[in-house]
């Protein structure tokens, strides 16, 4: 048990350190990072869906098409003229759909199923952290495009709070399951301390980093914490039908990658439409 939580405690200080440091770093890092990020969780889910009697999902092209997808929302994030730059993404799109005409495999319809869904539930949301990370300057006299890391990198600091201020008020307070049918150990009252939490940490981002008002930040800590919880629940529910614990074991004493992003799949789309709505970009 004490060997067990001393592996968890130094991975997750690693993890930690390795995203803030690279999402800090500058643009070349962040890139970098999740573009591998992308292709590991794909790696992950390919392997599970593959696990599955009948599926045979194409991994590799799976794997190409989700880092290509983040690259091009890295380009058009430097410079959104250049749109063509999805026109590969597109063709790789329909390799997956043409070429189940010719492969002959057992169930066509669930290997396209999962195919795109590796796209839409994963490569998509990392892709949209490249939509957190770049804007116009509002600073510049001319139209120029910066790199922001504070945004994604908050996205993350609301995560982390969330789950930890969840777990320490469910373990003090919890009583009311908050979705037992698929994660028993949630509670409503866990959710409300990481709520919390999180609001706490957005008064102190909005008097750090004032190019957003304090009641857009409350908000983005609210969506977050929302949508990164139906995030969590989401990939609990893809668990508990493959009949798996873990997602892989990249992170020894956390799993996989699927499960350390579980919340953020959720949370990075919802807090792009949330900004968009607002008319913030």
């Amino acid at each position: 048990m004490k060997s067990n939580f001393l592996q968890r405690a130094i991975t997750g200080i690693i993890f930690v350190a390795v995203l803030i440091g690279c999402i800090v770093g500058g643009a070349v890092s962040f890139g970098i990072l999740f573009a591998i990020i992308s292709a590991l969780a794909i790696n992950e889910f390919c392997n599970l869906v593959n696990h599955v009697e009948g599926i045979q999902v194409n991994k590799r092209i799976c794997i190409l098409s989700g880092i290509f997808l983040f690259l091009c929302f890295f380009y058009f994030g430097i410079d959104p003229s250049q749109t063509g730059i999805f026109i590969p993404y597109l063709a790789l799109f329909i390799y997956l759909m043409v070429s189940e005409l010719y492969l002959k495999k057992e169930n066509p319809l669930n290997n396209w199923a999962y195919a795109m869904l590796s796209q839409m539930y994963i490569a998509l949301p990392f892709a949209l952290l490249n939509v957190l990370a770049f804007h116009n300057d509002p600073a510049s006299e001319f139209s120029s495009i910066s790199y922001n890391p504070i945004l994604p990198l908050s996205i993350f600091i609301f995560l982390w709070l969330n789950d930890t201020g969840a777990y320490c008020t469910g373990m003090l307070f919890g009583k009311h399951k908050l979705f037992e049918r698929i994660s028993p150990k949630k509670s409503w009252e866990g959710s409300i301390g990481g709520g919390i939490f999180c609001i706490i940490a957005s008064f102190l981002l909005s008097h750090f980093f004032p190019f957003m008002s304090t009641g857009v930040w409350i908000g983005l800590a609210l969506t977050v914490v929302v949508f990164g919880t139906w995030g969590d629940l989401t990939e609990s529910l893809l668990k508990r039908r493959l009949g798996i614990k873990d997602s892989g074991n990249i992170l020894p004493g956390h799993g996989g990658m699927l499960d350390r992003f579980d919340s953020s799949l959720m949370a990075i789309p919802a807090a792009v439409v949330y900004l968009y709505a607002l008319t913030w970009f």
